[in-house]
């Protein structure tokens, strides 16, 4: 950390002990990332007040480079547990490292990129036995079940038509679980 970390007590006395238990969650934080370049902890005491009346408050602010910033606010919701100091601090860091590890991987450029469902077109259908076959974009025949439509009524399916699934492993092959039509109403 580039300046040496801010605690504030309000409310309470500023003990070593806790001090010291709020310099240990720091330096847990500093170890797995490292990337905080300043911190500030306020300590709010129990107190009379009437949203979290004999609950400890915990707030955590971390500045990140690039002008990024990890911010732990939130006041406990009459939530009993967060009347012992080490459970209100253990939470409020808890929330504080889930928020840099986000951070971190933005900074890193690890986004997570959610997979496109794979489509296909609605090679054959048997509408009175309820299924179907789909050709995959790489040519291969997939099963379809009536009961796998989403979105539309399987009577609607025509040959040809555009479908986004999902696909699974059946027991005599690949089927579609989920079948849900692209580009057009029906």
């Amino acid at each position: 950390m580039q300046t040496q970390p801010k605690i504030d007590f309000q409310g309470l006395e500023a003990s070593a002990e806790r001090r010291e238990k709020i310099i240990h969650q720091i330096e847990r934080l500093e170890e797995r990332y490292g990337r905080a370049t300043s911190c500030r902890v306020v300590v709010k005491g129990p107190g009379g007040h009437h949203q979290t009346g004999g609950l400890y408050e915990i707030n955590v602010q971390l500045s990140l480079p690039d002008n990024r910033e990890v911010a732990i606010e939130r006041t406990p919701h009459l939530d009993e547990r967060f009347q012992d100091f080490d459970f209100a601090l253990n939470d409020a860091f808890k929330r504080a490292r889930r928020q840099l590890q986000d951070q971190v991987g933005l900074m890193r450029g690890k986004v997570k990129q959610h997979e496109a469902a794979p489509s296909a077109v609605i090679k054959k259908i048997m509408t009175a036995d309820g299924y179907g076959f789909l050709e995959s974009a790489d040519g291969r025949e997939i099963y379809f079940h009536r009961n796998s439509v989403q979105d539309a009524d399987f009577d609607d399916l025509k040959p040809g038509m555009r479908v986004s699934f999902k696909e699974e492993e059946g027991k005599d092959g690949p089927q579609a679980s989920r079948l849900s039509p692209i580009g057009r109403e029906i």
